[in-house]
């Protein structure tokens, strides 16, 4: 059974999400978060259209101790539109995704995602967003994956989603390892919690993602983006009640959001996306202060927490 670190780095954000960073600061915020502990990065072709990869893989390059994840179901292919990208990443369009869940379109994936991390594997292989491709994903791209695990190709293979529902399928139909989760299972969503308690019923990790539901929960007075989408008022006030519980017990709405996904026994670990080494930092030193019981107990007699527990 593959190890997974408590905290990991995700690494869309230095493939250029939303706004662009440098190599030199793409290469520090990696550097940064390996100086702090983090043991787990995850990335993907999606992300920067193979610039997170890139980037990820020449800043891991000679090191060791490590657990790398990355995702198949969009292949890469050339493309002559030009223009920039069109899905939050700002790199030139010189290639497109092409969602591919066949046994032929992930075997091709993870070759070409090695040849871009200039690494010789990955820890870690997940099937990406195949939410309108279920079928195919679960009887071609899932065995295919459970084939290079039983090789030794990949140690673990998964899923990872924004929805709960789907993987909820993978956990009853497959024999997966992680289930990589974004945004449902939050201070402000928990939703996921049917997938969590049936991953722990299977014995199958979570990586919790997406703890910031984007931005809304990033802040100590919350403000900005829910699923990436300007935050509705409603949700707002929402956050803002839970921050004055939060400050009320001496901690930050983002450390609670941090600690919160790791309460649930299914959770393996947090993975937190980071676009600079002061982010880093800045998670690296909240991690490290106590969050009370009694303030998820508190949170739970006002009903801001709806998690069942």
């Amino acid at each position: 059974m593959i190890a997974l670190p408590r905290v990991g780095l995700g690494a869309a954000p230095i493939g250029n999400l939303f706004s662009a960073v440098t190599d030199e600061q793409a290469r520090a915020t990696v550097d940064a978060a390996w100086e702090s502990g983090v043991r787990l990065f995850d990335t993907a072709p999606h992300y920067g259209l193979g610039l997170s990869e890139r980037r990820l893989g020449a800043a891991l390059r000679g090191r060791s101790g490590y657990v790398l994840s990355t995702k198949v179901g969009r292949l890469l292919v050339p493309s002559s539109r030009g223009g920039r990208d069109s899905q939050g990443f700002d790199v030139p369009a010189d290639v497109e995704r092409v969602w591919d869940f066949s046994r032929d379109g992930v075997l091709r994936s993870l070759e070409e995602s090695l040849e871009r991390l200039g690494l010789p594997g990955v820890d870690l292989a997940l099937i990406h967003d195949p939410d309108d491709h279920l079928d195919q994903a679960l009887s071609e791209a899932y065995p295919a994956l459970a084939e290079l695990r039983s090789q030794g190709v990949v140690k673990a293979v998964g899923v990872g989603m924004n929805q709960w529902r789907a993987p909820l399928r993978f956990v009853r139909e497959t024999d997966l390892d992680v289930v990589m989760l974004a945004g449902r299972y939050t201070l402000l969503d928990q939703s996921g919690l049917p997938l969590l308690d049936a991953c722990a019923s299977r014995g199958v990790r979570v990586l919790a993602a997406g703890v910031f539901n984007s931005g809304l929960l990033a802040t100590p007075e919350p403000s900005g983006t829910y699923d990436y989408h300007p935050a509705p008022p409603e949700l707002v006030d929402r956050a803002r009640r839970i921050a004055s519980v939060c400050a009320a017990h001496g901690v930050t709405l983002p450390r609670a959001a941090m600690a919160f996904p790791l309460l649930h026994p299914a959770t393996a670990a947090i993975v937190l996306g980071a676009r600079s080494p002061g982010e880093v930092e800045t998670n690296a030193a909240s991690m490290e202060r106590p969050v009370p019981g009694a303030l998820w107990s508190e949170l739970r007699a006002e009903g801001l927490l709806h998690e069942g527990r």
